[in-house]
């Protein structure tokens, strides 16, 4: 038998899973219980209005580091975030210029490839 604990939409549950192929009977395992989840981190709310430019998330990661703010000229390649990803870090940069219009993310928060960052005007 071994243990794990699932979660399922925001409730986790202690199981046991009894690997099979063996000529042992099966075990009666205890019912799920279902176990307080810790409470997952709120998403930031856009700031303000979002542009019609995106920056994109190249990749799954977690945000190091936010390098602009709302308001802020940027020109196309300048840094915008750091995203770690692999024990790497990788510079998100302006995909041309513009005016910061929205963060999206927060330091810390995990993200997945595609995801919005931020948006430029």
């Amino acid at each position: 038998m071994k243990n794990y604990r699932i979660t399922v939409n925001g409730t986790a549950y202690d199981v046991a899973v009894e690997e099979l192929g063996g000529s042992a009977a099966p075990a009666s395992a205890p019912a799920a219980a279902p176990v307080a989840a810790a409470p997952a981190a709120a998403a930031p709310a856009p700031s303000a209005g979002a542009g019609s430019i995106t920056v994109t998330a190249p990749m799954p990661g977690k945000i190091l580091a936010v390098k602009a703010s709302v308001g802020q000229a940027v020109k196309k390649g300048d840094v915008v975030l750091i995203l770690e990803a692999m024990k790497m870090e990788n510079e998100v940069v302006a995909p041309e210029d513009g005016t910061v219009a929205s963060i999206d993310v927060a330091v810390g928060a995990a993200v997945e490839a595609g995801d919005t960052l931020a948006t430029l005007n």
